[in-house]
């Protein structure tokens, strides 16, 4: 991982970042002399570790700290929403501590800072920004990049960060930046060439999407939940009434974290808030085959026939 006195500015989720570490996913700011929202630096975090963590567990928490450990990469420590320390393991690979600063890290940021991060993708139709949630291997990121093959943008991949204007409370997303991480499988039924990629980790890829990435907040107009099935068509429906609040919860990015990081009252009332001015819809696909483009269809269906309605 490379370390550097220089301090690198980003700007990430709408928030402006200083960083000793270079991070090439981000994108970099024009303005270095502002003042940073948070920062990432480097330091020795071993006895942090040894004084709060254990053995059978990964997280620990510390006053106002959370502290990760993730064996054979590296020791996080998040503080107020404003800090990330990193303290790199032997060996540790550079793109496996970005993964994890960049994903479970920043994530910890959103929820300090009382932003709602959402597990998934989002895209913008006709203005407006489209989430689509889900468990891991749902297909979250393959449906965002058909949309991004029909000509739509990228918002965020992974993590989606929810903010709520001050004036007149209505949720937009903020932007992330401009890359989605792919299977090999799904770079390929796009076609998609997987040899100009550079890999992650087994066979998932790092596909940069600047030229397809919107860099400026666009207000939520929906959310799809992904949900694979044992069904032979794509099916989808809305949610309705309370049966929308369990959905958000459970899709909220790293959601064991909200009792300690933002409480539970305050996740409540902002999903709450959110059912009540977005529309939210269970997308149902089947688990065997290649259904991106169907899904594509029907999400363009169920989005004008909502702008009509």
């Amino acid at each position: 991982m490379i370390s550097t006195a220089i301090q690198f500015s980003y700007t990430v989720f709408g928030l402006r970042l200083k960083s000793e570490f270079i991070l090439p996913e981000l994108l970099q700011s024009a303005k270095q002399e502002e003042e940073s929202d948070f920062e990432i630096r480097s330091g020795d975090l071993s006895d942090a570790w040894d004084e709060y963590g254990s053995h059978d567990e990964y997280f620990a928490f510390a006053g106002n700290h959370i502290l990760f450990y993730i064996p054979d990469i590296a020791i996080f420590k998040i503080s107020g929403g404003k800090q990330i320390i990193v303290s790199p393991l032997s060996g540790a690979d550079e793109k496996s501590i970005r993964l994890y600063l960049l994903g479970t890290c920043i994530g910890t940021i959103l929820l300090q800072r009382r932003l709602l991060p959402l597990h998934g993708s989002a895209v913008v139709i006709n203005g407006k920004a489209y989430a689509f949630v889900g468990e891991s291997g749902a297909g979250k990121s393959t449906l965002a990049a058909a949309f991004l093959n029909r000509g739509y943008q990228l918002l965020s991949d992974d993590v989606i960060a929810v903010s709520h204007n001050q004036g007149d409370n209505i949720p937009v997303v903020l932007p992330a930046y401009p890359q989605q991480k792919l299977w090999q499988e799904s770079i390929e039924q796009l076609g998609m060439d997987t040899n100009r990629y550079l890999p992650i980790y087994e066979s998932k890829y790092a596909i940069p999407v600047s030229s397809m990435f919107c860099t400026e907040s666009v207000p939520l107009a929906g959310v799809f939940e992904l949900v694979k099935t044992e069904e032979k068509e794509v099916e989808i429906r809305r949610y309705q009434g309370l049966e929308r609040l369990p959905i958000l919860r459970m899709h909220t990015y790293r959601d064991f974290l909200i009792p300690q990081l933002c409480g539970e009252q305050w996740h409540f009332s902002t999903i709450a808030s959110l059912v009540s001015k977005v529309n939210v819809y269970q997308l149902r696909r089947p688990s065997v085959g290649f259904t991106a483009h169907d899904l594509v269809a029907e999400v363009l269906q169920t989005v004008n026939e909502a702008v009509v309605s």
